[in-house]
């Protein structure tokens, strides 16, 4: 078990300084209303083995310090957790902790994207030339379907030199959100749209701020009217700054001997705004994958257009084989399909999936970054884990697992 004593002010000082030194590789690859999600007690055979498999993953040297998993069968909910989500109080993770929620808010982006294509605001073929003709010319072929899909070829904005350089001077940095693609405006494309598969957190940005244009209408503000409410969702927001809502999951920098250094709040959410800055529960991301998997935010049509699968993973990938398709993966597992996101922030790695009719689903958050250039090998024990989950979540192999 990782240890619980307070980090001492230099300690807590430093990993805030480290963090923005790691800056290059953390951005590149983010990069009370919910009824029956909470704590039960085991009642199913499988839980036993569940609970081992995320107490060894949090007890592993170099582990997370807290662990909650949420698996969803129609009604009956249970909810596995391991470690704390306070290092300082000891108290274990709740299904109502905030956390910031990294890439996953990705699929965020395209369900708002996708509600207005199902309203004949936006078509996916849309051109950045046509809706946001201010961005560089050379990117104007580029459409919402190819943002979506990560077949864009836009340079991805984390990258920038000068954005690291300002966030090593100041982690807080309050960031112009809608100004971020101004950091790569002078580069060229990576390659010619529709071309292949490359992860940018650029097209994210792009995809809010076409959302933007199309409706005049605060990106936010969309997430309000088009996710939230029609999916019941009273925990979730976008941030600009780098506090986080009581209670929260505490969100650490693990690096052994030392203890575990809080870095909750070491970063603004500015920086990463519609690809990777909102906040969310595990309650409320049961809700939402559920929905969104299903089509229950626009119509049928849309869902088989984002059914698209291509060659592709998440990052972090998730268990299983990765394809991509539009704003969402496809995880084929060894016990059959479910579909969602993944995402990483330092002090948080996620992972949202549910069946393709939204009936099960999977909410599983660790309280520490792990992705390929951190920590390779814990990733791989990480999506194990992830696997052994969706199996139990799977249980009968019915035909819903199995899209």
């Amino acid at each position: 078990m990782p240890s619980r004593s307070l980090p001492t002010s230099r300690a807590r000082f430093r990993p805030r300084l480290r963090t923005a030194r790691l800056l290059a590789v953390c951005l590149t690859v983010l990069v009370p209303a919910t009824p029956a999600v909470a704590a039960t007690s085991p009642s199913r055979g499988d839980d036993g083995a569940l609970q081992r498999r995320l107490e060894e993953l949090v007890r592993a040297p170099g582990g997370p310090p807290g662990a909650i998993a949420v698996l969803q069968r129609g009604r009956e909910t249970r909810v596995v957790r391991a470690g704390i989500a306070d290092v300082r109080s000891g108290r274990p993770p709740w299904p109502g902790d905030h956390m910031r929620i990294a890439s996953t808010a990705k699929a965020f982006s395209g369900a708002v994207a996708l509600s207005l294509v199902d309203r004949g605001v936006l078509g996916l073929d849309d051109m950045l030339r046509d809706r946001l003709p201010q961005l560089p010319r050379h990117w104007g072929s580029v459409t919402l379907r190819q943002m979506l899909h990560h077949t864009s070829g836009l340079p991805d904005y984390t990258e920038s030199p000068r954005l690291r350089e300002i966030l090593t001077e100041d982690p807080h940095h309050r960031f112009d959100s809608r100004r971020l693609l101004d950091f790569v405006a002078e580069e060229r494309l990576r390659f010619r749209p529709g071309a292949r598969y490359r992860y940018s957190n650029s097209d994210n940005i792009a995809v809010a701020l076409m959302a933007e244009a199309a409706t005049g209408t605060p990106y936010e503000q969309l997430l309000r009217d088009l996710v939230y409410r029609p999916l019941g969702l009273r925990n979730t927001s976008l941030p600009s700054g780098y506090r986080l809502p009581e209670p929260y999951l505490h969100g650490y920098d693990v690096n052994p001997p030392q203890p575990p250094a809080d870095i909750s709040e070491a970063l603004g959410a500015s920086g990463v705004w519609a690809s990777g800055g909102m906040v969310s529960t595990p309650a409320d991301l049961t809700r939402f994958i559920r929905g969104y998997v299903s089509g229950a935010l626009y119509d049928q049509r849309l869902v088989r257009e984002q059914h698209a699968w291509i060659a592709g993973a998440s990052e972090p990938a998730g268990p299983g084989d990765n394809t991509a398709g539009l704003a969402l993966y496809r995880y084929s597992t060894r016990c059959g399909v479910v579909l969602g996101h993944t995402g990483n922030f330092p002090g948080y790695t996620q992972l949202i999936a549910a069946t393709p009719d939204g009936q099960r689903s999977l909410t599983f958050s660790v309280s520490s970054q792990i992705n390929q250039s951190l920590a390779p090998e814990r990733l791989r024990e990480l999506r194990d884990v992830q696997e052994d989950f969706v199996c139990a979540l799977l249980g009968d192999g019915t035909a819903e697992g199995k899209g």
